[in-house]
């Protein structure tokens, strides 16, 4: 078996092969858990040896550019996520109320253009992940007293919020992408008293723990350059 090397790590070696597990990581050849793990040994590595192996195992990536540079590098994309189909009735207002108890909107719907949503001791939720939109822009107003809202959105979706919390939370997600030009805007405003309103970015069909995990570690390829 050949020795590998082990002569000390360059800036620019190290940084090669964080880029190479950005790139790796993008195409899906890691989990989250293991692309982390690997980031975090890559950056305590002294030798080269210890950056050869954190590659061993791995697929062959695509050939790099001429100039040697690694191309930018993103987080996966869900084909398709958000839909806009002008043709499409749908009432300009609408209401949705769960007092001690539940509503829900998910699946194939159609948004209305202003949406009001009460809950008094008891929940709702909003999916739009799989939402055809009718329109470019809708409004969702909330107020929730002693009971609480979550709102998923999918990635790429525009989405403004404000909201007014007395012994409560109205909190957005940091979004793991940028937002699409192309894609409707979410206006979200409200008031909560005693309760939460939760906005989250999901993939289709993702659970909370998956989207977690998949934020996590593209947030840190962002911190470490990987990733735009």
């Amino acid at each position: 078996m050949t020795d590998l090397p082990t002569h000390p790590i360059s800036p620019e070696a190290r940084q090669k092969t964080v880029d190479r597990l950005c790139a790796h990581f993008a195409s899906d050849h890691l989990e989250a858990t293991e692309f982390e793990h690997r980031l975090d040994l890559a950056y305590a590595a002294q030798t080269s040896s210890e950056l050869v192996a954190l590659e061993q195992g791995l697929p062959v990536l695509a050939p790099q550019p001429e100039d040697g540079q690694s191309p930018p590098v993103s987080a996966p994309v869900p084909v398709d996520p958000t839909r806009v189909d002008t043709t499409r009735t749908t009432p300009n207002r609408a209401t949705m109320v769960a007092i001690m108890g539940g509503a829900e909107r998910k699946g194939n719907w159609t948004p209305p253009r202003h949406l009001r949503v009460l809950t008094v001791m008891g929940g709702a939720g909003l999916d739009f992940r799989d939402a055809t939109f009718a329109t470019h822009e809708i409004e969702v107003w909330v107020c929730s007293v002693m009971g609480g809202v979550e709102i998923i959105v999918p990635p790429g979706v525009h989405v403004e919020s404000d909201g007014i919390a007395i012994m409560g939370g109205f909190g957005t997600e940091e979004p793991g992408l940028p937002a699409d030009p192309d894609a409707p805007l979410i206006r979200i405003r409200g008031l909560v008293m005693m309760g939460a309103v939760e906005i989250k970015e999901r993939l289709p069909g993702e659970t909370d723990r998956e989207a977690r995990k998949r934020l996590k570690a593209v947030r840190k390829a962002k911190r470490l350059g990987g990733v735009p």
